[in-house]
């Protein structure tokens, strides 16, 4: 059911450059001699959404809650089992893919591991060129030109194009992957774990760096992580998600002031700090995620949550505000 519908929740004055509504991805298990379909991995479970235009929104989650899928679906990379994306006010849910082609300078994506996501028999410049070859009519000195200008903004230099993804460190590979998303003068980029594989130190440097282009380039940002400590330092807004459905949404220091779902409260609990002031009480869960593929009936964390009661066991909760943009999936407060 769509909680947040399209251009009437709080923030209807509010510019979006990404909706999506009802969105589920399902992917199929098979079995059997004659290898049927026997069930699904609910990845993504009916996700509705709303991205501001130059806000950075934060989805956070345990490995497994279908942040990562979420992100690739947005994008159309994977294709949703349902559920309708608007870009701009365009649906772009159904469209093929050479009606999708334009709207793919616009939405860029910047992968978890930049090794993996650099072929490594091109070099830096043939890496970032690519994308200039397949969307632009641009001559080879633009290309060349606009490669130098994007290395040198994410912090390497204009030799560097002549290098191959193993000449670099890790930090510095994340870099180029940065410099081709932008390639394309993109409006929206989804940043999957971008820092998750870097050193603490270099984790920081690439954070202030996406910060300094976002306001640079008038990016709009999905910043996907585990990490609560870095998404703080990153979000505008933050998504909680579990299990393939949001949990609980809300402005940053909201939801790390005064978090309202249960999960949201044990996630928090887990952040190690060093100041007495702002410690949390620990709250370790119970059990393991439970498996996408059968998850619990009503409420999805119901048999971790400590506050779990009879009718969290029958009815799915839906996502409502109880806030000013402040949206929680939980009995407790519906």
């Amino acid at each position: 059911m769509t909680v947040i519908e399209k251009g009437k929740d709080s923030a209807q004055n509010q510019d979006f450059i990404l909706e999506a509504h009802n969105i589920k991805k399902y992917f199929p298990i098979k079995g059997g001699i004659l290898r049927h379909t026997i069930g699904h991995v609910k990845a993504v479970d009916d996700v509705s959404l709303q991205v501001i235009r130059g806000e950075t929104l934060g989805i956070v989650g345990e490995s497994g809650s279908g942040k990562s899928t979420l992100g690739r679906v947005l994008l159309r990379l994977l294709e949703p089992t349902e559920g309708t994306i608007f870009f701009e006010d365009d649906d772009i849910s159904k469209l093929g893919n050479r009606k999708l082609r334009p709207y793919r300078r616009d939405m860029q994506i910047v992968f978890q591991d930049p090794f993996a996501s650099l072929n490594s028999k091109m070099s830096v410049a043939e890496l970032i060129e690519e994308p200039l070859v397949v969307q632009t009519k641009m001559s080879k000195s633009e290309r060349n030109d606009k490669a130098i200008h994007l290395l040198e903004k994410v912090g390497l230099r204009a030799e560097d194009r002549l290098k191959y993804p193993h000449e670099f460190s890790g930090g510095q590979r994340q870099r180029i992957s940065i410099a081709r998303a932008l390639a394309l003068q993109p409006k929206f980029v989804i940043c999957d774990e971008p820092v998750s594989a870097l050193d603490v130190s270099i984790q920081a440097q690439v954070l202030n760096l996406m910060c300094d282009l976002q306001d640079e380039f008038d990016l709009t940002y999905l910043f996907i992580s585990h990490d609560l400590s870095v998404v703080k330092h990153i979000s505008d807004r933050v998504a909680v998600m579990y299990l393939g459905r949001i949990a609980e949404l809300a402005p940053k220091q909201a939801l790390y002031d005064t978090p309202l779902h249960p999960y949201t409260n044990a996630l928090l609990s887990a952040i190690p700090t060093t100041n007495r002031k702002q410690r949390r009480e620990k709250i370790i869960l119970s059990g393991d995620l439970p498996s996408p593929s059968n998850p619990p009936s009503g409420c999805a964390f119901r048999t971790r949550c400590p506050k779990a009661h009879e009718k969290c066991s029958i009815e799915r909760p839906e996502l409502l505000e109880v806030n000013n943009g402040h949206f929680v999936a939980c009995h407790l407060y519906n």
